[in-house]
C-alpha cells in the first residue's frame, strides 16, 4: 500500500512538472510572439511608403518617401503642419576662404564628399530619402522604447563641479565650447574619419551641440555631425547624423528620423547613411561642413550640410530653451567608454591619434563659427576647451587666416598613461 502511494505521488509530481514545463514554454512562446509584433509595429511606424527604393552598396535600403508621409507629422503638433520649403533668411558671412569641402594632403583635384547610395540611385524630387529600419536594428537595443536615443549624460558640461562624470556617465569628451552669451546657430567644417571602436555598445562621433537649458532636466539640444555606432546601425561605417532633445534625453527626441521632429525638405541627403570618402592617415583629407541656424521669422532651427544643401528643419514648437536662442555652443568629440574588463577602452576619438600630429595625422573642426543676433556669421569669442582627461583625448586650439578659428582632437583611449 505504501509502495503503491509513493508512486501516485511520484506520478502526481512528475505531472506538475511536466505541466509547469509547458507552462513555461508557452509563456516563453508567447513572450517570443508579443516581442516580435511590438517589433513590427514599430518598423511600421518608422517605415513609411516608398515611392522608390534603392540598395545601397553598403547594404543599406534607401526609401524615397513622399514628402508629407515622413516621420515628423506623426507628431500630435505637427499633424496639419504646412512645410515650410525654404529658410526666409541665410546667415550672412559664411566663411570664403575655402570654396571646396575637400582638402587633399597631396596636390590632386578635389573630390566631394557623398554618400554611398547615391551611386546606385536618386530620389525624385517631391521626396525624401529615408534609411529604412529592419527588425535587427531594434533588436540590438536594450529595448524598443530606447532605439534611436541617446543616454542622458552625453553631454559634455565644461564647468561641472563634478570630476566623476565621465566615469558615471561612461561619455568621454574632447571639445571646444562658447557660453555665456545668445547664440543664434553654429558652424564647422568637419574632417571626417573611421574610428575604430572596441565593442558594440560603444560609439564615437565628432559633431557640433547647440544647447539651452538645465543640463539635469529640461536641457534642449540640436545635434549634427558624423559617427560610428554598431549599436545603431549594425557596422562601423562613417555616418551623418542628427539629434534632439527637449528634455535632457529623458522622454523627446532621437537620432536622425527615429522618430516625430526635424522635418526633411531635401532629396539628396539622407540621415544616418553612410559618408565616402574618408580620411586617412599621412594621405588625403576630406571633411564636411555643418551649419544650423534658427529663423529670425519663423523661429524654426535649419540645418544646411555642405555648400548648398539645406536638409530641413526642427520646429520652433519642439523646444523651450530654444525658442529664443541656446545659451552655449559646443563643438568636438565624444566616446562612449565601456570600460571593457575594467580597463580604459581602446574606442578611439577623431583619427585615433592625438592634436599634436596637426594635418594629415589628427582629426579638426576648422572655420568654426557662430550666428549672432543679427543673423550674421562670426568667430567665436573667448573660446574654451574641455576634456575629462587629455592623457586619453585631447584638443588644441589655433587660428590663422585659412581655417579661421579651428582646432585639433582626438586620441587612441587606452594607452600608457590612459591605462
Amino acid at each position: 500500500m505504501n509502495f503503491m502511494a509513493e508512486m501516485n505521488g511520484v506520478l502526481v509530481l512528475g505531472l506538475l512538472l511536466m505541466m509547469i514545463s509547458v507552462s513555461g514554454a508557452v509563456k516563453k512562446q508567447s513572450m517570443v510572439e508579443t516581442n516580435r509584433f511590438l517589433v513590427q509595429k514599430h518598423l511600421n511606424r518608422l517605415n513609411k511608403p516608398a515611392v522608390k527604393s534603392i540598395q545601397s552598396p553598403d547594404g543599406d535600403i534607401i526609401d524615397c518617401v513622399h514628402m508629407s508621409h515622413q516621420p515628423a507629422f506623426d507628431h500630435p503638433f505637427l499633424k496639419n503642419h504646412t512645410i515650410q520649403m525654404r529658410p526666409n533668411y541665410h546667415p550672412e558671412g559664411l566663411f570664403k576662404a575655402s570654396k571646396v569641402s575637400t582638402l587633399r594632403a597631396k596636390k590632386k583635384g578635389p573630390i566631394p564628399i557623398s554618400q554611398l547610395w547615391h551611386f546606385n540611385g536618386s530620389c525624385p524630387e517631391g521626396t525624401i530619402p529615408v534609411r529604412r529600419t529592419k527588425g535587427e536594428d531594434i533588436l540590438r537595443a536594450s529595448s524598443i522604447k530606447s532605439y534611436g536615443k541617446k543616454k542622458f549624460g552625453t553631454v559634455p558640461k565644461p564647468k561641472s563641479a563634478d570630476p566623476d562624470m565621465a566615469t558615471q556617465t561612461g561619455h568621454q569628451h574632447a571639445i571646444a565650447y562658447v557660453d555665456g552669451g545668445k547664440y543664434y546657430g553654429a558652424k564647422a567644417t568637419i574632417n571626417v574619419w573611421e574610428p575604430k571602436i572596441q565593442q558594440s555598445n560603444e560609439f564615437s562621433l565628432s559633431q557640433i551641440w547647440i544647447l539651452g537649458g538645465d543640463f539635469n532636466s529640461d536641457l534642449n539640444s540640436i545635434e549634427a555631425g558624423w559617427q560610428v555606432s554598431p549599436d545603431l546601425y549594425g557596422d562601423h561605417n562613417t555616418r551623418l547624423f542628427t539629434y534632439w532633445t527637449s528634455d535632457a534625453y529623458q522622454a523627446t527626441g532621437c537620432y536622425n528620423l527615429l522618430c516625430s521632429g526635424f522635418i526633411q525638405i531635401n532629396n539628396e541627403i539622407a540621415m544616418g547613411a553612410s559618408i565616402s570618402p574618408l580620411s586617412s592617415y599621412q594621405s588625403s583629407q576630406y571633411d564636411i561642413s555643418i551649419l544650423v541656424w534658427k529663423d529670425p521669422k519663423e523661429g524654426n532651427w535649419w540645418m544646411q550640410f555642405g555648400n548648398d544643401n539645406v536638409l530641413g528643419y526642427w520646429p520652433a514648437l519642439l523646444f523651450s530653451n530654444l525658442k529664443d536662442s541656446a545659451s552655449m555652443v559646443e563643438w568636438g568629440g565624444e566616446v562612449v567608454n565601456g570600460e571593457p574588463d575594467g580597463m580604459h577602452t581602446t574606442t578611439q576619438m577623431g583619427s585615433g591619434h592625438f592634436p599634436d600630429e596637426g594635418f594629415g595625422k589628427a582629426s579638426y573642426l576648422r572655420n568654426i563659427q557662430i550666428v549672432d543676433e543679427s543673423n550674421n556669421l562670426r568667430a567665436p569669442e573667448d573660446l574654451g576647451t574641455f576634456t575629462e582627461n587629455s592623457n586619453c583625448y585631447d584638443v588644441k586650439l589655433g587660428n590663422n587666416d585659412n581655417w579661421g578659428s579651428y582646432f585639433y582632437f582626438g586620441g587612441p583611449g587606452r594607452n600608457p598613461k590612459c591605462p
